[in-house]
C-alpha cells in the first residue's frame, strides 16, 4: 500500500473510532438521563419525616412520610364515568395507587393491592382506590386487567394529570396513603408488596389513629 493509502486508512480508522466514541458517549448520557428522570424512586424526602417513617423497611424501603397535607381537590372518574374527588373518601384510610397497563411494575404489584383490599374486607373505614392513568383504547385494557387480575373498584384519570399532583411528579407506580381526614400521610414511588408485614403494619398504624 502506498504512503498516501496508509495515510487515508489511518484517517478513516481515527474517524471511525471517533464516531464510535461519540455514539458511546451519547448512549451513556441517554442512559443516565433516563436514570435522572426516574430519580424520585430513590430520592430522599425534601421535608422532615413524621413518625410513620419507621415503616420504611423491606418492600417499603423507599417510603416517604412527609408532614400531613391535604390531598389535591382533583376530579377523576369511577367506572360509570361519574366524577370522584378524594374528599369522597374522608372517614376512611385510603390507599391510592396510580398505575397504567403499560407500566410493568404497576401490573406486578396490582394483585397485592387486591389482596390488601381482601385483608381488610368488611371494614367501613378502609378502602383501596386504584386509579388508572390509561386513556383512550388503553383504558379498555385497564378495565379488563382489573377485572381479570385485581378485582378492585375501577377509577381512571382521563386527563392523565393526577400523577403529577403528588410528590412523585408523574412517576408510576405511585402509592399515596390518606388518613381519615383526607390528608396525605405517606408516599411510595415504585413497586411494593402491599400485603407484606411492613405494609400491613403501616396501614394498621393509620387505622389505629383516633
Amino acid at each position: 500500500m502506498s504512503g498516501s493509502g496508509r495515510t487515508w486508512a489511518g484517517v478513516a480508522t481515527v474517524a471511525l473510532m471517533a464516531v464510535i466514541g461519540v455514539g458511546a458517549a451519547l448512549l451513556y448520557v441517554n442512559q443516565h438521563q433516563g436514570r435522572k428522570d426516574s430519580a424520585p424512586v430513590s430520592a430522599a424526602p425534601k421535608t422532615p419525616s413524621t413518625r410513620l417513617i419507621v415503616h420504611a423497611r423491606g418492600s417499603l424501603a423507599r417510603l416517604q412520610a412527609p408532614p400531613p397535607f391535604a390531598a389535591p381537590d382533583y376530579v377523576f372518574q369511577d367506572a360509570a364515568g361519574r366524577d370522584v374527588r378524594f374528599a369522597d373518601f374522608k372517614g376512611k384510610v385510603t390507599v391510592v395507587n396510580l398505575w397504567a397497563t403499560w407500566c410493568a411494575p404497576c401490573r406486578l404489584e396490582m394483585p397485592t393491592l387486591a389482596a390488601l383490599a381482601r385483608h381488610y374486607q368488611g371494614r367501613d373505614d378502609f378502602t383501596v382506590a386504584a386509579i388508572s392513568m390509561d386513556v383512550d383504547k388503553t383504558e379498555r385494557e385497564a378495565r379488563a386487567f382489573i377485572a381479570e387480575n385485581a378485582p378492585l373498584d375501577f377509577y381512571v384519570d382521563p386527563k392523565f394529570q393526577l400523577a403529577f399532583e403528588f410528590p412523585g411528579k408523574g412517576a408510576m407506580p405511585q402509592t399515596i396513603l390518606l388518613d381519615r381526614r383526607g390528608q396525605v400521610r405517606a408516599v411510595l414511588i415504585g413497586e411494593a408488596d402491599w400485603v407484606s408485614k411492613e405494609a400491613l403494619a403501616l396501614i394498621d398504624d393509620l387505622l389505629a389513629e383516633k
